[in-house]
């Protein structure tokens, strides 16, 4: 592991779920759907430019993109992103085996911390869960927590950008419902970065993009993703296959239709303008599980895959991890997000979002978020490579302790212990010890960390003039 100035760079080997044939083959395979079954766009400026290269629409709205042209979008895509807090400091380059981590976005329902009930989300929840991610060290981006349920629809994506630039300064990934929030959301950016060319040169903010299927691209998403690429601003453009509904229920097949998918954005964004910055999610598919018809989070089967697909291409990955299919912030929901941390953590992926999802990402817990920042912790202690040199081999110390001695008096100790990983939420006293402190469970002692964390931590104020602009353009959309 090397240590940057704001960032941690893994150096221990990667794992590989997949062999280099294997990969060219899934990319072979998402060529041959591109240019045999082709793909349905719905936003007339994009057949417009794949017309202007050549490429035939038939149907209306059906279009083959020849290998030849993602070919030319892979060869001209930018390798790396680097993304910025709001100061403009570079804290996120997404290259090599960086690996960053941050929470989810969007989920209907949250767990009151206060109360263990589970509801509605409000604007307060997104405000409090930036605020605790904010003051939380292991986790370095922001998404917007939950849907604030009490503002009104049409106009409630402006709440939680405002949220984020105003309660953090970390990098944010955004999402909105509809283009003309993405349009606000830009515009809030723009207005902390210092204008259009300031935040083109150091994005605070990229557009995470849904699209309905790989092979059928709505509207929203395409005019998002030719909005964000004419700023030259970062996106990610992931079209999910649930295997066995939209999508082939084998992962190969599955891995094979969602890359079409990104590869047709991918594209698009290069014929834009080219040199536009591409996160990719390397063909995003989730299991579903046949006896309940649910879309599954934490399923081995999810992991690793799309990032290896992502590495091929030599691009950066949105990955996913810290999630969990149980109900409540349990044993299930521990195991599980330390499972798929590890994991894509082992693949290299450089942005893992939905840290504290619960119920297959349809509840977010501000206690689950706190407690995989200590798993990600203990992650990134493990993912430190092992320091092998005379003052870490310490014969000298052996030989002069010998057979009778002990090491816990000697100097070598003395300055090596603290080195170890120590947690600050795991308990390692003795039952006597833990039951003389009120015997709290992992939860318990989650709950009292986010108490305390939003009873005393406070984000570094933006300037009131930028506050004044994002205000405008959050009361303007209404």
């Amino acid at each position: 592991m090397i240590l940057q100035s704001n960032y941690v760079s893994f150096n221990t080997p990667q794992f590989r779920k997949l062999s280099e044939d294997q990969l060219e083959r899934i990319h072979n395979g998402s060529l041959d759907i591109l240019d045999r079954t082709g793909v349905c766009l719905y936003e007339q400026e994009a057949l417009d430019m794949l017309q202007k290269a050549g490429v035939k629409v038939v149907e209306g709205n059906r279009v083959r993109i020849p290998p030849g042209l993602v070919e030319w979008a892979l060869s001209i895509v930018p390798r790396r992103v680097v993304l910025c807090d709001r100061n403009g400091r570079r804290v996120m380059p997404l290259e090599r085996n960086n690996v960053f981590y941050g929470p989810g976005s969007d989920c209907p329902d949250i767990i009151d911390h206060r109360t263990g009930v589970r509801r509605r989300g409000t604007l307060q929840d997104i405000v409090d869960g930036i605020r605790l991610c904010d003051a939380l060290p292991n986790l370095d981006f922001l998404m917007s927590i939950c849907i604030a349920s009490d503002q009104d629809q049409e106009t409630a994506d402006r709440h939680p950008m405002r949220a984020m630039l105003m309660n953090s300064t970390k990098p944010i990934l955004f999402v909105t419902t509809e283009f003309e929030g993405c349009v606000d959301a830009v515009a809030m950016a723009e207005a902390v970065a210092g204008g259009e060319e300031a935040l083109r040169s150091n994005p605070i903010a990229a557009c995470y993009i849904n699209v309905t299927t790989p092979l059928r691209h709505n509207a929203e998403a395409l005019q998002k993703l030719l909005f964000m690429a004419e700023k030259g601003l970062p996106t990610t453009y992931t079209p999910v296959v649930l295997r066995g509904v939209n999508g082939p229920v084998t992962a190969a097949g599955a891995l094979a239709l969602a890359n079409a998918g990104e590869l047709a954005g991918l594209v698009l964004a290069q014929l834009k303008r080219q040199g536009t910055p591409v996160i990719l999610s390397g063909g995003t598919n989730d299991m579903l599980d046949m006896r309940t018809l649910g879309d599954v989070y934490a399923a081995p089967e999810n992991r690793v895959m799309f990032v290896e697909m992502a590495h091929y291409y030599g691009l950066p990955v949105f990955g996913l991890g810290g999630a969990s299919d149980s109900k409540v912030p349990d044993e299930q929901a521990a195991a599980e997000a330390a499972f798929s941390l590890l994991l894509e953590s082992l693949a290299g992926s450089h942005l893992v979002h939905d840290v504290g999802y619960l119920e297959s990402g349809l509840c977010n817990s501000l206690e689950q978020i706190v407690i995989c920042d200590e798993l990600i912790n203990f992650v990134k202690r493990f993912m430190q490579g092992l320091e092998v040199s005379e003052e870490t081999l310490a014969l000298d110390i052996v030989d002069e302790v010998g057979p009778h001695g002990d090491f816990l008096g000697t100097k070598h100790t003395v300055e090596h212990f603290k080195e170890d990983w120590y947690p600050s939420l795991l308990d390692r006293n003795n039952f006597e010890g833990w039951a003389a402190e009120g015997g709290n469970t992992l939860r318990q002692r989650a709950r009292v960390r986010v108490n305390e964390i939003l009873a005393d931590h406070k984000a570094e104020p933006l300037p009131v003039d930028v506050q004044q602009k994002i205000d405008e353009i959050v009361a303007g959309s209404s």
